[in-house]
């Protein structure tokens, strides 16, 4: 492929479920679809083990893109859509899930789902998505007790690293890495909006800039511009971050230092927070509806 037609902003794909777990054995199977600006993802779980996610490209349809994330999800499982007790949606464009139960808003679907990731100790979630940033607090239970939002401009989120990939002909995956491949720390970009941000990078370019000192200096000024709103809310220990770019170690590490503190990690895919939590409340609403009806 050539680097004319190579698509540079694209995240990767996947979908994957767990072969040692007997999905019809459960007594309840939910799930939840996160419909994102960028990107959607599907989570089904097995009496609240995760039994299989998908994570895809958003299309311009969001019906549609619900229903490919979840029908990626549940290939070679064996299972339907019909075997699903209750899903619920969540994200950008959760009221365009057709198939869904119920909607809960992203804010608390990450909290929820952040909390499974990385256990009940963890107080603040910062959910760097791809048209926006999302600073959360919740207690040992995963439910939302503060958050902010910063959702005016693509900078710092998903969508203005792709941006920033396309206009050096680098793969999105790899913009992290290249960043910190650096002699020494440039100052960030001055601009924090991505247009102006895109100009500038390319007036560095035609300076002599190399490719890594400009994504160092595009992925410091986001480290900061993220940092600037979680100072805002305030940062409660254990802290951990979810979405896409907890996947871009150029700007996860620049997050760190300035704020002195690492953050927790997971084995779980960052990408599926929002989805793993719409599937947990699914979870307790099936089970509520049971016990109504047991009365």
């Amino acid at each position: 492929m050539t680097e004319t037609t190579q698509e540079f902003w694209r995240w990767k794909e996947s979908n994957w479920h767990d072969e040692s777990i007997d999905p019809k054995a459960a007594e309840t199977v939910s799930a939840g679809v996160d419909v994102g600006s960028v990107s959607s993802q599907a989570v089904v779980m097995a009496d609240g083990k995760l039994y299989a996610y998908a994570s895809m490209r958003t299309g311009s349809d969001s019906p549609d893109s619900a229903r490919n994330a979840m029908n990626w999800a549940l290939e070679n499982t064996g299972l339907n859509l019909e075997d699903i007790h209750y899903t619920v949606g969540t994200g950008y464009g959760r009221v365009n899930v057709p198939f869904a139960d119920r909607t809960i808003t992203e804010i608390a679907c990450h909290a929820r789902g952040g909390n499974m990731m990385y256990g009940p100790s963890v107080r603040t979630i910062l959910d760097m998505g791809g048209q926006d940033c999302k600073a959360i607090h919740c207690d040992e239970k995963g439910k939302v007790t503060n958050f902010l939002m910063n959702d005016k401009c693509a900078a710092g989120t998903g969508r203005g690293m792709e941006v920033f990939a396309d206009l050096l002909a680098v793969s999105v995956e790899d913009v992290g890495e290249l960043s910190l491949d650096v002699d020494e720390e440039p100052p960030p970009v001055s601009s924090t909006c991505v247009v102006f941000a895109k100009s500038e990078a390319s007036s560095l370019l035609r300076e002599g800039w190399s490719k890594k000192r400009v994504l160092a200096a595009y992925c410091s000024a986001m480290a900061h511009r993220v940092v600037s709103l979680l100072e805002r809310i305030g940062v409660e220990k254990d802290f951990a971050i979810t979405g896409g770019i907890a996947k871009n170690a150029g700007v996860v590490t620049r997050l760190e230092k300035e704020l002195k503190l690492e953050s927790l990690k997971s084995n779980y895919d960052t990408q599926i927070a929002g989805a793993l939590g719409a599937a947990l409340f699914a979870r307790a609403l099936v089970e509520k509806q049971r016990k109504k009806v047991a009365r």
